[in-house]
């Protein structure tokens, strides 16, 4: 199942600039094996924003909760999520 997917990150203010550098490594570390895998199929950035624009690949909503939930930054992120279904006029096979 397809899922598009917008985080926006809200770092605390207060939050020690070495603390934040270690949870962004975290996160890159996770997303980088996450889009190895093929479950992170895309991401964009949102220009001018410290956001993203995803589309993820989770055999289940449990799934992506826990793809997402395992995310460095979620505790600072707020995440809109739309399932997607492939559209009868695409001519890609993989828009599963």
């Amino acid at each position: 199942m397809l899922f598009h997917i917008r985080m926006d990150v809200r770092l605390p203010e207060n939050m020690p600039p070495e603390t934040a550098e270690k949870i962004k490594a975290e996160e890159k570390a996770y997303f980088q094996a996450l889009q190895q895998s093929g479950k992170w199929r895309h991401i964009w950035r949102i220009v001018g924003q410290y956001s993203n624009i995803s589309i993820f690949d989770a055999e289940s909503n449990e799934e992506l909760h826990r793809l997402i939930g395992n995310l460095p930054l979620f505790p600072y992120m707020r995440i809109e999520v739309l399932p997607l279904c492939r559209h009868p006029s695409s001519l890609y096979a993989d828009d599963r």
